[in-house]
């Protein structure tokens, strides 16, 4: 009978110290006091080029590396600290034809805090109103002498672009190149990095 008293004693003080212990194990850890941020889509994100990339020797599929030039912050909350690396791919590239330079589309599909925390993201390298990098035209190929005729005036002779336009150039991002993410989905973070 005292075997099993002590026995019941010994297990009620190990039940106790676990207990104990698992109310107060948390209590030096800093937690934060949100659920997580949402950065909307169409948020943009500065950016600058690790490496050059061209059409001319970079493939559909090819990774490539950004990183963030500066903190974004959300409210109070720095969101997407500076150094921040993206990764993403080439999705798409067009090769230079008469008319028309080379084009590529870059998207974006994960980053990297300082801290080693990866998150997916959906995104793409953003310039000139859409995400298509280059595919200007071409200068023409020639120039035409035509006649102008004013009412009143004597007739002016000058030069137009003829109908030929050049060959098209291969498009080069250079690296370190300044650049903008423009998000096509929200980004749910629900990691920040505290300084």
């Amino acid at each position: 009978m005292k075997g099993l008293i002590f026995k019941i004693t010994i297990l009620s003080f190990i039940f106790f110290f676990i207990a104990f212990g698992t109310c107060f194990a948390g209590e030096n850890n800093d937690l934060r006091d949100y659920d997580g941020i949402e950065l909307a889509k169409g948020t943009f994100i500065p950016v600058i080029n690790t490496q050059e990339i061209s059409t001319a020797s970079f493939d559909e599929g090819s990774n490539v590396k950004f990183i963030s030039t500066s903190d974004l912050y959300l409210y109070e909350t720095n969101v997407i600290p500076q150094n921040t690396e993206f990764f993403g791919y080439i999705e798409k590239i067009n090769e230079p034809v008469v008319g028309t330079n080379a084009s590529l589309v870059i998207k974006i599909i994960k980053l990297k805090l300082p801290d080693g925390f990866e998150t997916p993201i959906r995104g793409y390298i953003y310039t000139a109103g859409n995400t298509l990098i280059g595919g200007e035209l071409t200068q023409p190929a020639s120039y035409e002498k035509k006649a102008s005729y004013r009412q009143g005036f004597r007739s002016m002779v000058g030069y137009v672009p003829g109908p030929a336009r050049k060959m098209g150039e291969h498009k080069v991002i250079a690296s370190g190149a300044e650049l903008l993410i423009i998000l096509t989905n929200p980004l749910y973070v629900t990691h920040t990095v505290s300084n």
